[in-house]
This record gives structure tokens, sequence and C-alpha cells, in this order.
């Protein structure tokens, strides 16, 4: 009889077996076995994780730039050179293809490559003699200790996001990844002591509502990273705010696609498949929604319809390689069929249905076949909610215009693209699009990371978008200073008055 392995926490620069005695299941989900629990934090382990935090942040703030970039450099290497074995752990928890797990791991390298040049972004500024005699300058230091709390759908990735930047900075971070897909962020945590991080500086606190709470009201926490649902997102931006902390907390999406008469419908329907269904649709940044004007709506989904057919749907660690995994877990395979039962109830025409989809030999995995639909009603909750997994709905608009007004109208403001060969169609586009983030002929419009993630409305909770000058910005606090260091030869002697600027 096996026994199966526990995940445990990392505190104090080693891993943390948990005394809690509760664990939720970690599936594999090309087979729906489970291959592991995790460890669910009490209110013991959740201070002993602040508390390590903070102690760490005490000693990692004083350490100077220059060796603070060293370990930045180290850790940039050791995962150049071993993001093979982080792709296969998320592969495994999550479902993800390798490939895919691959480009996650390298747009999250973007930020820690970003990071290893972070001197010139935390420096302050210096003003000579701004009154006679007076110099004023800022310093910018570390806030704390940060808390990320992490989606399933990018382990590694979204982490990434924050942490690279919170650490460069001077502070301590402490990660509570998603219990669906835990053991990236502890791969991370074995590979940041190698690069020579002091203990206390990177955390694992692997947990359920319990932990996000602790971290939310701790007075030891002096920021809340999120990214996840926007229920969720506008709770904890609201409790951490409520605690005083800063809070940047990216939420939920409905992304559309506008597609003109001109554009390439090729190109459109390559784009739409990738951008619909790749990673399974369970990313905040995938396109949900075509809004054809007319009259190219049935050409087209005749051109999206023929590349479905060709796509292989399987384990993602087959080889050769599938195009697509299965969803995370039973119950949002469930929840995503639930929205395409939700559409035809709703007077939808169900043109390729992933319903009931299975592959063989993975009879019980999670897996839903990528679906597309045409004629969604705009009012109907599976246009109006997010769906997060493979379908692809057609909206059929008369104008540039209609199709603009339903994207503004919509809640969510996280990603959009237009699809045409006219300029200024494109640059109208952009300036009257209510929306974070645009691609003009690029369907998911992740910024590189020395811009900004971040979308508007619904999408966003909190004034800080994710790395780039955004992300120095969270993670320090500014000093303005005023100095003057008398002449003895020019006192100036007793002055009631207002300070004057001469």
């Amino acid at each position: 009889m096996t026994t199966t392995p526990v995940i445990p926490h990392w505190i104090n620069g080693a891993r943390r077996e948990s005394t809690s005695g509760n664990t939720a299941p970690v599936y594999n989900p090309a087979t729906g076995e489970v291959r592991a629990q995790v460890a669910l934090a009490n209110e013991a382990e959740i201070a002993e994780a602040i508390e390590s935090a903070r102690r760490g942040f005490e000693i990692w703030s004083e350490f100077s730039i220059a060796k603070r970039q060293t370990i930045l450099f180290k850790f940039r290497e050791l995962l150049n050179a071993r993001k093979g074995e982080l792709a296969g752990i998320i592969t495994a928890e999550h479902g993800k293809v390798l490939s895919d797990a691959m480009g996650e791991i390298l747009r999250g390298q973007e930020v820690v490559e970003l990071a290893t040049g972070f001197p010139h972004l935390i420096k302050g500024a210096f003003s000579e003699n701004a009154s006679t005699g007076i110099d004023v300058y800022s310093i910018k230091q570390p806030i704390g200790v940060a808390a990320v709390i992490s989606p399933f759908n990018f382990p590694a990735m979204v982490p990434m996001w924050f942490f690279p930047i919170a650490i460069a900075a001077g502070n301590a971070v402490i990660v509570k990844p998603s219990e669906k897909d835990p053991s990236a962020s502890l791969w991370m945590a074995e590979l940041w002591k190698e690069a020579g991080l002091p203990e206390g500086v990177f955390t694992v606190l692997n947990g359920d509502k319990l932990a996000v709470d602790g971290l939310l009201t701790s007075p030891d926490i002096a920021s809340v990273s999120f990214v996840g649902s926007t229920p969720t997102a506008q709770y904890i931006y609201e409790t951490a705010s409520k605690h005083g902390k800063r809070v940047q907390a990216l939420g939920g999406a409905k992304n559309h696609m506008l597609v003109l008469p001109d554009a390439d419908l090729d190109l459109v329907a390559d784009q739409a498949i990738n951008a619909g269904y790749g990673a399974a649709g369970e990313r905040c940044m995938a396109i949900s929604v075509v809004l054809a004007v007319e009259p190219v709506a049935d050409e087209l989904i005749e051109k999206i319809k023929e590349r479905i057919s060709g796509l292989r749907i399987g384990n993602g660690a087959s080889t050769p390689e599938p195009d697509m995994g299965p969803l995370i877990t039973d119950v949002h395979r469930d929840k995503v069929t639930g929205y395409i039962d939700i559409a035809e109830a709703d007077g939808a025409t169900i043109v390729v249905d992933g319903r009931n989809f299975k592959v063989e030999g993975h009879e019980e995995g999670f897996f839903v076949g990528p679906t597309l639909i045409d004629n969604i009603p705009t009012t109907s909750r599976a246009y109006t909610e997010e769906i997060f997994g493979p379908v692809l709905e057609i909206v059929r608009v008369k104008t540039f215009e209609e199709g603009v007004e339903l994207i503004n109208s919509g809640a969510f403001g996280n990603g959009t693209a237009i699809f045409t060969n006219d300029g200024g169609a494109a640059r109208r586009f952009q300036h009257e699009i209510q929306v974070g983030m645009i691609g003009i002929n690029v369907p998911i419009p992740v910024p590189v990371a020395y811009h900004s993630f971040g979308g508007w409305k619904a999408s966003l909770f909190g004034d800080a978008k994710a790395y780039g000058v955004h992300g120095f910005e969270f993670f320090t606090r500014e000093k303005a200073i005023t100095s003057r260091w008398l002449d003895p030869a020019t006192h100036g002697g007793i002055n009631l008055g207002f300070p004057q600027n001469d």
C-alpha cells in the first residue's frame, strides 16, 4: 500500500512539514488521479511563516544593492538552466502541454531579467540648491513583507510577475500558491536557496481561505498582490485595504476580438484558435468572444471549424505533444460545460460541441473539447460571465461602432484585440476602447516585462499594475529629504516666518 505524499510549506529557508492535519488533493488532470495532497496551514503555521518573513526582511533590506543583484543573477542563471524541470512539474499538476508550460516560464523569466537591472529603477533624485543653501532629494526604500496570492492557471509565471521585483527592491515575500498546483512555488523556493537568498526572504505558505485571510489581516504584511477571479480580487482588495495594506488585485476578463471586413480571415482564424483554445482557455487574456463585423461571420466560422478539426487533445506530457490538455479539476470541467448548457438553453447555436469529450486511455481525465458557439445572445450569462475554458463565442455585429459599444459596455476591461488592415480604424479603436491591454492584429497582448500588465474596470482593483515601472513603485516607498548644512560664516539667525523659496 503506497502513501500519497503531502506537499509541505517552505519556512525559514527549508521545507516545513505541516502539523495541521488538513490537506487538499492535487490531481493529475490528464488521468483524474490524485498525485499528492497539499498541506493547508493552521493559524500557528501562518504566524510562523509571517514571523520568519519579517525576520528575513530585516536581514535582506540591509544587504547592499550589489549583493542583492548578485543573488538575482544567480537565480536567473539557475532558472534558465533548469527550466525544463519546472515545466514538467507544471504539466503534471496543471495539465497544460509542456511547450505551454515552458512558455509561461519564459514569460516569467522576462520579469526576473528585468529585476536583475533594478538599481537604476530604485534610485532617487537630487536637486541641489533648491532654495539658497538647501538641497532636496528623495530615496526609495523597501516596504516590508509582500504577500503574493497566486492562481492555478500560471503557477510559475504569475508569482514571477511579483516576487523578483519585490525581492530586488529589498523586501521579503510570502507566496500563497493555489492548492491545485502548489509544487512550482516550492521548486522555486529551493532555487532561491541555492542562489544564496537568506532564510525567510522567500516563503511558501500552502493553504486555503484561512491562510489568505491571515495574510490579508496581519499587521506584519505590507502589501498584497493577487491574480484570480473578479469576486475574489474585490474581496482581497477590500479586506487588505481595510487593514492598511497596498494592494494590486487583478481580476477576471471577457476578452473580445473585433474582426473588420477587410481583415485577413485566415490570419484571424489561426489567431482565434491560438487565443481561444491555448492553455485550454484557462487564462485571463484568452479571447472568449469574436465580434465579426458582417458579412464575414459565416466564412470565418467555417475557417475556425476546419482548424478545430485538426487539433489534438490529450495528456500534456505525451509524445508527440498534443495541442491542448485537460482542465485543472473535474469541478472546473463541469463549470465550463455548464456554461455551454446555458448558451444552448438561451438559443445559441453550438457549432462545435466539446462536452462529453473523452481521450482514449485517459477517460477519467478532466477534458473539455474545443467548443465554438454562434449567435450567442449578449444577455446570456454564457456571454456576460467569464467561462475560463476552451469556449469561443461568435457575436455578429453590423458596424465597427456596434462592436466597440459591446466591448465598452461590458463589466471587464482586461484585454482586447482588433484585426484589420485599416490603420485609421486601428488607431481609432485603441483611442476609444475602454480596456487596459490592446492588441492590433495581436490576439493576446500581454505586455513585455518593462511595460506593465493590468486591465480596467472589474479586471483590476488597486492603483498599481503588475511588473514594469508599476512594480518597482508598488514595492518601494519614497522619502523626500530637505537638507541644509550651514556655513558658519553666513548663519541666518532667527526667522519665525514661513520658509521661503529664495
